[in-house]
Formats: C-alpha cells, structure tokens, sequence
C-alpha cells in the first residue's frame, strides 16, 4: 500500500527569519532518506508547510513497507578461496560470517576477478520501524546553531515543542521523536482556533488546518496571501509600499492567518527625514510605509495582524501608540543632532578606532581628504569640493541617528550637511559615497561623489591587505570582495587608471605602514574580480585575451571585449587564433632580444608577401586602434589570414642561417605586435 505521508513537528513560536531555512531542511532531509531506503519514488515532490508554530511536510506515494532488499555479500576471490582443492581459512571465514555451508555460496564478479558470493533476501521493514529516526535525524540536521531545554526535558530544539503528528494516509504511524509520541491531533491557531485539530488524513492537513485552525500551513501560499492583501490595499490608497521582499517573508513568518489592517501617525513627523521614518516602521515594527505617486512618505500604514477581530480599532490604536514612541524617539535624535554641524564633529573622530594598526577614523579621513582630492584632479572635477566632502563623510558616524540606525550612515550626512549649508554636491557626495552598496545598486552621480567613493573603496582594500587581513575561502570579514567590485563598476565607466589609483591609495598611508607589495597585490586580486564581473557577459576565453595585457584603463574593457566577440565570429579567426599561438610559441623559445625586421634578408616569396602586408595594413590598423575603433581594427587584421597561412605553408622559421631565422623572428613579432594589441588572440584557439 502507498499513500501520502505527513509529519509535523508542533512547537512554540519559531524564529522567524530562519523558519524558511529551517522548513526547507526539514523537508528536504525527510524526503532524500524516504528515497534512499526506497519507501518514495526518486522523482516524488515533498510538499513543504511552515508556520510560527509548527515545521511540518507531506510526501505522495510512500510505501507503508520498505521493498524487500537483494542483498549480495563478496568475499576472497575463487584463487584465494581454494587452494589444492581444499577451501581456505579465508572461504571458511566468510561461509561462516554469512551463515551458510561453503556449497551455498555462488559465484560473482567484482569488475576485476571472479570471487565467492553470498546473495539473500532481507524482507523490507515497515515504515514504522525508521520514520522515527529519519525525524530525528532531519532534526540534528536543521540549520539551528541555538538549540534550548524546556521545562524538567532533556531533549533539544530551537523552541519547545508540544506535539507530534505522523499520518501514513489515514493512519498514525507509531513512533516518538524528542519525547512526543506521534498522533493525528495538533494545535490550531493561538487564539482563533476553537481548540485542539484533528487530522483526518495526510492529504487534508493543509484544508483541515485552514477550515477548523485559522492557519495557512503552507509558508509560499501564506506569503503570497499575505503580499496580494497589503498590495491591493495600498492600491486602494493610490499608494504603493516601501519594502523589500525581507520584510513581506518575515512578517509572514510571524502570523498564521494574515489580516492587514490600516493605521496612520501625525503628520507633524513627516519633517523628520523619510528614510528614518521608514527604517523605523520597517526593523522596530515590521510595518509597510506607503509611498505616495511621487515617492513621498505618507502618514499612512499597513500593518499585519495575527488576529483577526471583528472590530480591530484596538488592535490599530495600540499599534498606533507603540510607532509614536518610536517615531518621537526618530525626531528626537534629528533634532538633538542639528545641534552640532557635521565639521564640529569630525575631530571627534580622533576617538574613533578605524584599525588599531592603521589609525583612527580621523586619520583615515585625512587620507581619504587627500585620494579624492587627487582622484577628482584626473577626472577634472572640483578638487576642493571633493575634498570637502571626504573630510565630511565620516562624521555622522557621531551622530545619535546613526547610532540608532547604523544603515543611515551616508543618507543623514546628506542632510545634515545640507542644514549646515554646505553645497548640495557635497552633501549629495556624502551619501553617495557608500555606493555601490550590493550588487545592482545605482553608481556614485557626478565626479565628485565618484571621487570620495573611489577613494573610500581604495584606501579601505589597501589599507586591510597591506597590514596582512587578506580574504581567504568565505572568510571577508572586512568585504574587501565587494568594494573591490563597487571600484571595478565604477572604472568600467570612468577614464581612470586603476594601477595609478592604487599606486596613490598606498601612497596615502605614512612609509612602512602597509607592505611593499600592497599595489600589485590588490591589482592581482581586483583583476580576478573583474574576470568573475565580466564572466556573466562574455565567454571565458574572450575575457581572458583581454585581460591578458593587464589593462589598466579598464574603461576601454567592454569595447575591446565586443571586437574581440566579433572578430572571433568572423570566418578567419580560427585560423588566425591558432597562428597567433603558434607565433607565441615560438617567440618564447627565441633566444635574445627580437630586432626590426631587415627586407634585405627576405628571401621566400611568402614572407616577403607578408611584410608587404604587414606594412600596408599597419598604418590603418594603428589609426583604428588610436581612436578607439577596436572593431574596426581587429577586422582590417582578419585581411591577414591569406599571407599568414602561405608564410607557414612555405617558410621555414627556425632556419640555419642565424640571421634569416632571427629576421624571420623579427617578422613573427612585428605580426604578434600589430595583432595583440589589445589583446591576446593566441587565447581564442581551440
């Protein structure tokens, strides 16, 4: 007999950031050991239900008992086994391990040598008999650091648990995992659910649940309730809702039956900056701010409630009352900030540890004041209003906001530098400074912002890797991986050399504070972030040829990429690819420095035809390559494929005269020179 089989674990409130990770383990361990001992098909879909208070998953067409086992035991092989036609200690040993006279035992192969065999059948165990452990052992494997005791138990879980429910179809599968002996009844919802569940069969947990409990089982279905509900009534609002997708799970992580309900504050808190409004309602509250047509905070909220009454207004004015606490707080710290301006603060910074071998924060801002000046003199921006803004952009670290709220660092400097007065393309640097935060996220506007956050991202991965905390496997405690991204996105789009940038980060730091090496170190390190950047676009090969020269204008990446794409479409660039690799090859066994080529000394009619070509296409090529046109370059050098392969057809390179084979080498040079210019097409070969 098969039919469906369910389990859940019914517990007190779980944590509710993990309760996906921990439903997802839970499942999928139940459901991998089910397969493995053959009681589900391999191709069987684990149904996954999650909710505060319980873990709990469903499984079609499992067997109420295991398929009876081959079993086949090998033991010495037949050379091994007899010898002088008496069977040997070692024969006798395994007939005897099995059980069995040596005449009951057969012969099979091992995939090398014919050996003695033993081959029974062991009947399959009843479900019964295994479920229990295969709970406990998906149990020991939940993502759960913190494990608790509860009450006089010695058991252990993430919360104290109050039930177990194991259905095989409509019948309870006998077994006990943490001290709970399994059955069909369970805990419906805390306060709407009439009491205690009955579960008739594995297949109506989720619609017994829902009809007698008030809970929606299924995690993926209360979430999407839950979404649809707060957006369809912020549409009503012609509103729409300021939150990420973190903030839909975790609050459906936090209810059973997801009622959203609307509340609103004083409008006199709309002058605190929105952004504080907003982090305050989502992290203390696990509320969903509504934004108006144009982006402007509302004084209206959605919020989620896990009761469902028939008059909520207490439900709303206590949820009310607990954001105003929170919001006066908010307005609090903004005033009690505008006390002191943004440049008061920034001596205090002294008392600041950045590193305790590389400074304080204010010494790091002297540095960073410094970079940006310079990096804003390349791209021809303000120096002075750069280093303005870098001197500024530490400073609402000290500030009783972003105490509070540490992500607000950079958006309250903004602010508060406007309040002071400062101009807007400093403020606007402040913030912009931090950018680019995570993948995907907008790049620093303008170049005086692009100058504080180049040199902010700069000085930070020079400064960790030169006194030794370099990142290694998973371990990045300082996220040199993604500043080092944040500057390479920054580089793809501005005319900067990054060799130079490092060159003047390291520079920034007082003589023997960082190693030696630190540049080139980095610049090897951020040029393997750049072929990781560059892997999602292009194909490997091409990333390589590119990257092959060590650019340092990384600028001109993308373009030399795409020619580089479309010489290799063309029809001769296979050919040329491979001569290109065989040109390399030999020009690293040539012995001493390669000279110019001689045309005295050419004396086969194909490399005479080749110089020929070589002269005639170089003007044109170095004018393309001069404006940039590396497309266009890199197609007038597909031409060459008719003279290249008639040289290697009929020349001789390695020739016995010294001075026609070093000529010949010139030649091969001059033609790797011309076509390698930006980049390495030898790479392109198969």
């Amino acid at each position: 007999m098969n039919a469906t089989l369910l389990i859940e674990l019914f517990t007190e409130e779980l944590p509710p950031k993990a309760l996906p990770k921990l439903a997802a383990s839970f499942a999928d361990t139940i459901a991998e050991e089910l397969k493995k001992l053959q009681f589900a098909a391999p191709d069987a879909e684990a149904h996954v239900f999650a909710s505060p208070r319980r873990l709990a998953v469903s499984l079609p067409g499992v067997l109420a008992v295991q398929p009876d086992q081959h079993i086949v035991r090998k033991g010495p092989s037949l050379a091994a086994g007899m010898k002088d036609g008496a069977p040997t200690k070692a024969l006798e040993g395994f007939a005897r391990s099995c059980g069995v006279a040596i005449e009951q035992l057969s012969v099979s192969s091992d995939g090398k040598q014919d050996v003695y065999a033993y081959e029974s059948t062991k009947a399959g165990e009843p479900l019964a008999a295994v479920l229990s452990g295969i709970v406990a052992t998906a149990l020991k494997k939940l993502p759960a650091p913190k494990l608790m005791r509860w009450a006089d138990s010695e058991h252990q879980f993430v919360r104290p648990v109050h039930g177990l429910v194991m259905l095989h179809g409509d019948a309870v599968v006998a077994g006990e995992v943490l001290g709970f002996a399994s059955g069909r009844v369970t805990g419906g919802h805390r306060f709407l659910s009439a009491g205690p569940v009955s579960i008739p069969d594995a297949d109506a947990y989720a619609r017994t649940l829902f009809e007698e409990g008030k809970v929606v089982a299924s995690f993926e279905a209360r979430a999407k309730l839950t979404r649809s509900r707060l957006e369809d009534h912020a549409r009503k609002l012609g509103a729409t809702i300021a939150a990420d997708d973190a903030l839909f799970d975790e609050v459906a992580a936090l209810v059973e039956w997801p009622v959203v309900l609307e509340a609103g504050f004083d409008e006199d808190f709309l002058a605190v900056p929105q952004e504080c409004l907003i982090l305050t309602m989502q992290q203390n509250q696990k509320y969903f701010p509504l934004l108006d047509a144009s982006g402007r905070l509302m004084n209206r909220f959605l919020l989620v409630s896990n009761i469902e009454a028939a008059d909520p207004s207490h439900v709303i004015h206590g949820n009310e009352r607990v954001l105003r606490a929170r919001l006066s707080d908010a307005k609090f710290f903004f005033e009690q900030d505008q006390k002191h301006k943004l440049d008061a603060r920034v001596p205090k910074l002294a008392e600041v540890v950045y590193h305790n071998q590389i400074g304080s924060q204010l010494e790091r801002v002297a540095r960073l004041e410094t970079l940006a000046g310079e990096i804003a003199g390349m791209l021809g921006a303000d120096r002075a209003l750069a280093g303005r803004a870098a001197y500024l952009a530490k400073a609402d670290l000290l500030t009783d906001m972003v105490g509070e709220f540490p992500e607000l660092q950079g958006v309250m400097g903004r602010y508060y530098a406007r309040l002071d007065g400062e101009p807007d393309v400093v403020a606007d640097a402040i913030e912009d400074h931090y950018r680019p935060r995570f993948a995907g996220d907008a790049l620093p506007q303008g170049p005086v912002a692009q100058s504080v956050a180049l040199a902010d991202k700069l000085e930070t991965i020079v400064g960790i890797w030169g006194i030794g905390l370099i990142p290694t496997g998973d371990k990045d405690p300082f996220a040199l991986r993604r500043a080092a991204l944040g500057v390479l996105r920054m580089l793809l789009e501005a005319p900067l050399d990054l060799k130079a940038l490092l060159a003047a980060a390291a520079a920034s730091f007082p003589a023997g504070k960082l190693s030696a090496t630190v540049a080139d170190e980095v610049y090897g390190f951020m040029l393997e972030r750049l072929k990781n950047l560059l892997a999602a676009d292009y194909r490997g090969d091409e990333v390589d040829a590119v990257l092959a020269f060590a650019p340092s204008r990384l600028d001109e990446v993308r373009a030399v990429l795409a020619a580089v794409a479309e010489f290799r479409r063309l029809p001769e660039a296979a050919t040329l690819a491979a001569a290109n690799k065989r040109v390399k090859n030999i020009l690293k066994k040539a012995e001493g420095e390669v000279g110019a080529v001689k045309p005295a000394l050419l004396s086969e009619a194909a490399e005479t035809a080749l110089y020929d070509a070589l002269e005639q296409l170089a003007p044109q090529v170095e004018a393309r390559f001069a404006a940039h046109d590396f497309t266009g370059a890199l197609s007038l050098l597909s031409g060459l494929k008719t003279p290249v392969d008639a040289f290697f057809d009929s020349v001789m390179v390695m020739a016995d005269d010294a001075a026609v084979r070093a000529n010949r080498i010139a030649l091969l040079a001059r033609l790797s020179g011309l076509f390698n210019r930006v980049a390495d097409i030898s790479l392109l070969a198969e």
